[in-house]
């Protein structure tokens, strides 16, 4: 029996968030010093920031270690996700490719710099939104997909 591998398709994306993660962290790594800050608009500023802990700055201080083994794990699952349902759905290969390019961005950071690099910082007057890479961005994409797909949809298309 012959395996399909459709969903095997879509890493094309992973790669796409985990290139296009890693030149915009260079590029605000070698243009800015750490915590300095641009402003873009009334409510979003370029801000350079080290995160050593997880989402939001959560556990800072835990072992790099905690959090590299964690990216692998997700990154494993995903892809024995992938390889076993490969009648699954768009939807949802696109989602777990998102994911899966973030957590390997976030990965990325931690074992060549021991911190994630983070630029994106949203605000409301004084109020700031905890700062965020494009990684970071395309995990919650990719959550939301998820939740969107289980959700709402009635019709599935099969992934190419």
């Amino acid at each position: 029996m012959a395996l399909r591998y459709h969903n095997v398709y879509w890493l094309w994306l992973s790669l796409v968030v985990i290139v296009a993660d890693q030149v915009t962290k260079q590029l605000i790594a070698v243009h800015m010093h750490l915590f300095e800050s641009i402003p873009i608009t009334g409510f979003l500023n370029l801000t350079y920031m080290h995160n050593t802990g997880a989402a939001f700055s959560i556990f800072t201080g835990a072992p790099r270690l905690l959090f590299v083994a964690l990216g692998l794990v997700v990154t494993i699952a995903i892809m024995v996700w992938m390889r076993r349902h490969s009648h699954d759905y768009k939807l949802t290969a696109i989602a777990l490719s998102l994911i899966l390019g973030g957590a390997l961005g976030n990965v990325i950071d931690r074992v060549t710099r021991g911190y994630v690099v983070d630029f994106i910082d949203l605000h409301a007057g004084h109020w700031h939104w905890p700062a965020f890479n494009l990684a970071d961005s395309a995990i919650t994409l990719g959550a939301v997909l998820l939740i969107l797909d289980a959700l709402f949809v009635r019709h599935r298309v099969p992934a190419d």
